[in-house]
């Protein structure tokens, strides 16, 4: 609470933050407004409510005292951040972004949210450090809509490798420690995010889909192209990273791109392959010293399953999709504060392996049945 105490004018401020906070840590079923105040002993859920949808403080002022708490706390300046996305599942038409779209979280296209995300992985464990709500082409073009739901004027459209740049340059500008960006090929794709990555000398293995291209030799060949006509020499059998089911092992080889305009650098196409599948092909374009380990490269790309793991936590542990508002800035505030919640988690888990047990407040008598009831609902 002391790190995020300016974030808010007043001390009623800070204790509804608080409280929040305490009702995205407890063990309650889902992390609404309801079940949140009963569990902390409060008679309806308006003051939890309110706290999002009128309080006057800045969820970004949030965000960069989180972010400056995650650096202190797990930074490592050889920390590698993950760029990906999840989708949020709403019903109806007016909660903001919302709209039929993909969604990995049901994997087809249905009725949702999407949210860009930035996250951080050092040996001390990982977390999100940044969001942004997607919204789509349709949202730009509908202004009551967006005025319903207090999009601010001077919010334009952004694709989602667009958000993720800017989430990245805000996080070099912030002085965030970190070597290494990785990401899926929606973000690998977006050649900006690796040019500026190489303009300011950080590293990345970020994986790319068959259609993009990349320079070896004195002409540019497509990925898919490459993949058909792999070497059958020069293969090793490597881990990614231990997963669920143990150590997640595929076949790689390391092909040879143009290097960068700068001395000492090169470029590679890392290629991973299914040992059960071996039709199954992966690629991922590297930037980085020449002298680097292959292994180093393979440990980075598997880096990237760690925000999965993020995400699965923060919406299993922390609330971070049962939110219940649908306003622009309610999104970003209760998001906000599910992120710090999963930060503050992850740097309990790090300091220590015995946690003391806390005594969780009873529910008060006047719990949402007694509301009804007195209502005559």
């Amino acid at each position: 609470m002391d790190k995020i105490r300016r974030v808010f004018a007043t001390s009623s401020g800070r204790e509804q933050a608080k409280n929040y906070i305490l009702g995205l840590m407890s063990p309650i079923g889902r992390k609404n407004g309801w079940q949140m105040a009963e569990c902390l002993g409060q008679k309806t859920p308006y003051a939890i409510q309110q706290f999002l949808y009128r309080g006057k403080w800045s969820a970004d002022e949030m965000r960069d005292c989180m972010r400056r708490y995650i650096s202190e706390q797990i930074g490592e300046p050889d920390a590698v951040m993950v760029v990906d996305e999840t989708g949020f599942l709403k019903q109806g038409k007016k909660s903001c972004g919302v709209i039929r779209q993909y969604s990995g979280t049901a994997g087809w296209v249905e009725n949702c949210q999407v949210g860009v995300f930035l996250t951080y992985a050092s040996s001390r464990g990982y977390t999100i450090l940044d969001r942004r709500l997607y919204l789509p082409k349709e949202w730009e073009e509908d202004k009551e809509r967006r005025r319903a739901v207090g999009v601010p004027e001077e919010t334009q459209f952004q694709t989602k490798p667009q958000m993720a740049l800017e989430m990245i340059q805000e996080a070099v500008e912030a002085g965030v420690p970190f070597t290494w960006v990785t990401g899926d090929s929606i973000y690998g794709d977006f050649r900006d995010i690796r040019m500026w990555l190489e303009s300011q000398g950080k590293r990345y293995v970020l994986c790319v889909s068959g259609k993009e291209h990349v320079w070896s030799g004195l002409k540019q060949h497509r990925v898919s192209k490459l993949l058909e006509n792999l070497p059958v020499e020069g293969w090793i059998r490597e881990s990614a990273g231990t997963g669920s089911k143990g150590e997640r092992l595929y076949d790689w080889i390391l092909l040879h791109l143009n290097p960068p305009p700068m001395e000492g650098w090169a470029r590679y196409l890392l290629v991973r392959r299914s040992i059960d599948k071996p039709g199954v092909l992966r690629a991922y374009v590297c930037c980085a010293p020449e002298d680097i380990p292959m292994q180093t490269l393979i440990r980075i790309a598997g880096t990237r399953w760690t925000v999965e793991t993020c995400f699965a936590e923060s919406k299993g542990q922390v609330g971070l999709d049962q939110y219940e508002v649908r306003s622009y800035a309610g999104w970003y505030k209760h998001i906000t504060l599910a992120c710090l919640t999963h930060a503050l988690l992850t740097v309990l888990k790090t300091a220590c392996t015995v946690f003391p047990s806390v005594p969780i407040p009873k529910p008060s008598d006047s719990s949402l049945e007694a509301f009804k009831k007195g209502r005559g609902l």
